[in-house]
């Protein structure tokens, strides 16, 4: 019986809490109504219609002995909060500690989450117009999402500030990465560039430029007035937010 409303108050709060998921152990998929299973669900009712869990199940393929791969894909969602954007950042090994998933279904999971990463990319790359480090950092971000190391970019732009292209300049390790001024400058020199944006990632989290920063942003904007190649913005930029030198005056 559902507790009545004055019941329900009577209890303690850590009683009303919800509870952690508890995969069920005696139903596998096959027992499931048609029109519940993920794969016929999706044909039936449209990918709209799946969970986030649903839609592992059917990258994953199959659950084990005592576990259906819906709970198999609601225990790899409740490992990182639900969130599909740590879940994106996890390596095959990691997600291998979770049980049913073997190396073949890690790999399953990951190249699907990537599909997704560069389909943003592909999107936010056609004909798009720099007004703002907000434009900046919608721009990047599907290539710096979630990487564990720095990579360095530059975006080229034309007179009309639209992204010609980007190019990555360079790739280190978790602490910093070399951003050569002579690729940097080359790359705009032969695109023809007008004017330079200025990219790289702190994996850290951490949005405040080192001294590092300061003094190659410096010495790069000292170059582009030199070669009539302004930089506009220099951004740094984490997941959960970014710095632009221009906003903050540094440039």
């Amino acid at each position: 019986m559902l507790p009545t409303a004055s019941s329900a108050a009577d209890e303690p709060d850590d009683l009303l809490a919800p509870a952690p998921y508890v995969p069920p152990t005696s139903f596998g998929i096959k027992s499931w109504a048609e029109e519940d299973r993920p794969r016929e669900k999706m044909v039936q009712k449209g990918r709209a219609a799946l969970s986030d869990a649903e839609l592992l199940a059917i990258l994953l393929g199959s659950g084990t002995t005592k576990l259906t791969a819906v709970d198999v894909g609601m225990l790899m969602l409740q490992a990182v909060d639900n969130d599909l954007n740590e879940l994106a950042r996890l390596s095959i090994k990691q997600l291998c500690r979770h049980p049913g998933v073997g190396p073949a279904k890690a790999i399953t999971v990951v190249a699907a989450l990537e599909l997704g990463r560069r389909r943003k990319e592909q999107g936010a790359g056609r004909r798009t117009t720099i007004s703002s480090s907000r434009d900046i950092y919608q721009l990047v971000r599907p290539g710096l999402q979630d990487l564990p190391h720095e990579e360095f970019w530059v975006i080229l732009l034309n007179r009309a500030n639209v992204v010609m292209r980007q190019e990555k300049i360079s790739s280190g390790g978790v602490a910093g990465t070399v951003a050569d001024p002579k690729l940097i400058f080359k790359q705009a020199l032969e695109n023809l560039a007008s004017s330079i944006i200025l990219v790289h990632n702190h994996p850290s989290g951490n949005r405040n430029p080192s001294a590092a920063d300061i003094s190659l942003t410096k010495k790069l904007r000292e170059a582009g007035n030199f070669l009539d190649l302004p930089i506009l913005d220099h951004l740094i930029y984490t997941d959960n937010g970014y710095y632009s030198f221009a906003d903050e005056g540094m440039l």
